[in-house]
C-alpha cells in the first residue's frame, strides 16, 4: 500500500517534490484478472468492507494476515516452519528467521474507513488505473509523474503480482523508467538471501547515477 501512495502523492505534484521514484512491490492495477486469488477474496460479490468494519471497527491486523496468508497457505504456513527446522538442523543463524517471523505476526489494526476506501475504491472499482482517485481535491493522474522511476517487484509475490506492478510502466509519464524483477516474494524481495546480492545493490547503482 505504501508504494502505491508514493506514487499517487507524486502524480500531485509533478516536478516539485521527488527528483526519483522507487517503488517497492506496488499495485497499481486492480483489474480482478491481474491479482489471483486476490480477484476472488476481494470480489464485491464476497466481500462487503462494511460489514466487517461495523464488527471490528478497526480491522484486526490478524485479519488482514490471515487474508493474505490464505492466498498461499502451503507456503505461508507450512514453509515458514519447514525454513525454521532447516535453519535449526544445520546449525544457521536464526535471528533473522526470528526477526521476521515476529514481524509478520505483529500486525497493527487497520483503521475502518481507511480499510473501506482501499478495498472499495481500489480492489473492487479499480479506480486509480480510471483515474478516478481524488487526493485532496485533485484528480491522481498518474500520467503526471516524469520523475525518473524504478519499480521493482518479485515474481513469487502473491501480495502484489507482477501484471499489478507492471501496469505503471504504461500509466506514467516518465522516460527513464525501468521495471526490475527479482526472483522473490513479497517479504523475501527485501530480506530474502538474494536482497543483499540484487536489490541493495541495484538500487544503490540506480540511485547514483541520478544523483550527481
Amino acid at each position: 500500500m505504501g508504494g502505491t501512495m508514493s506514487a499517487m502523492y507524486a502524480s500531485l505534484f509533478p516536478g516539485k517534490t521527488l527528483k526519483n521514484l522507487i517503488l517497492l512491490t506496488a499495485p497499481i492495477d486492480f483489474t480482478p484478472g491481474t491479482m489471483g486469488l486476490y480477484g476472488i477474496m476481494t470480489s464485491e460479490k464476497y466481500l462487503n468492507p462494511d460489514l466487517l468494519v461495523e464488527a471490528f471497527g478497526n480491522v484486526p491486523g490478524e485479519l488482514v494476515d490471515t487474508g493474505n496468508r490464505m492466498v498461499k497457505p502451503v507456503t505461508n504456513y507450512v514453509g515458514t516452519y519447514v525454513t525454521m527446522w532447516d535453519r535449526i538442523m544445520h546449525d544457521k543463524p536464526m535471528e533473522t528467521w526470528l526477526a521476521m517471523n515476529k514481524w509478520v505476526n505483529d500486525g497493527v489494526p487497520f483503521a475502518g474507513e481507511a480499510f473501506k476506501q482501499w478495498i472499495r475504491d481500489f480492489y473492487q472499482q479499480n479506480k486509480l488505473v480510471k483515474g478516478e482517485i481524488k487526493l485532496r481535491g485533485r484528480r491522481v493522474d498518474l500520467s503526471n509523474i516524469t520523475c525518473p522511476v524504478l519499480n521493482i517487484a518479485g515474481k513469487k509475490d502473491h501480495i502484489c503480482t507482477l501484471p499489478q506492478a507492471e501496469a505503471t510502466m504504461s500509466l506514467i509519464g516518465s522516460q527513464d523508467k525501468e521495471f526490475f524483477v527479482l526472483d522473490a516474494g513479497h517479504i523475501g524481495l527485501l530480506t530474502g538471501s538474494d536482497a543483499k546480492k540484487n536489490l541493495w545493490p541495484k538500487m544503490r547503482s540506480w540511485l547514483e547515477l541520478r544523483s550527481r
